[in-house]
């Protein structure tokens, strides 16, 4: 997990738009305008280069958020165990999921300077349910960072649902943690994980 806390600042591509527009926008089209939107405001943003978490988090709120499908993420990083829990633990697990994704795009989009994004040639077919974006962001310094998208098309346009940095699918690097962790106390002690991590997070103070 630490790991795409780390470089999750390569993350910020993108994640904004209105639904409507969404719906009918490519894939990668879709990502590449997302990304701008993002770097643009952290760069720009005063509140945001100062460390304002609650502005932070807002654009988190409104600008990614609505474009991930947090209910399939979670459930393949819960992986087979997902089909043993409650309704209940169900919806438990992906609010806790979502708010650890929160923390980690905030912290990502503090770190926010020179980085640019470069994408890779884009190839779908017109009946293709689930894609792949592979980018590549741009440094000053050091190599650049490997960066892909899954999504899926829905009724709502198309969703997110695995990011990979350097080779590693975030879905993947969950389940591995996540399965340990029930195998121990069970869903419940993995939904009482993610509430502690989350709570520490939350009390952390901003990096800049």
């Amino acid at each position: 997990m630490k790991k795409f806390s780390q470089i999750f600042v390569s993350l910020i591509a993108g994640l904004s738009f209105f639904a409507a527009a969404q719906a009918q926008e490519a894939p990668d089209q879709l990502v590449k305008r997302l990304s701008t939107e993002i770097i643009d405001a952290a760069k720009t943003d005063k509140d945001i280069q100062a460390g304002n978490r609650q502005r932070i988090n807002d654009l988190v709120e409104t600008k990614v958020l609505p474009h991930i499908n947090f209910e399939r993420m979670t459930s393949l990083a819960v992986s087979k165990n997902w089909r043993t829990a409650t309704p209940e633990q169900q919806k438990q697990l992906v609010n806790e999921f979502r708010t650890l994704l929160i923390h980690t795009y905030s912290g990502a989009i503090t770190q926010i300077r020179d980085q640019r994004v470069e994408f890779k040639p884009f190839r779908s077919a017109p009946d293709d349910t689930e894609v792949e974006v592979k980018s590549l962001v741009i440094q000053t310094r050091g190599e650049p960072l490997q960066l892909s998208y899954r999504l899926e098309k829905t009724p709502a346009g198309w969703k997110i649902f695995d990011i990979n940095v350097l080779g590693a699918w975030l879905v993947e690097t969950y389940k591995g943690s996540f399965s340990a962790e029930v195998n121990k106390t069970g869903i419940d002690g993995l939904i009482k994980t993610l509430v502690e991590k989350n709570k520490k997070l939350a009390a952390a103070p901003v990096k800049k």
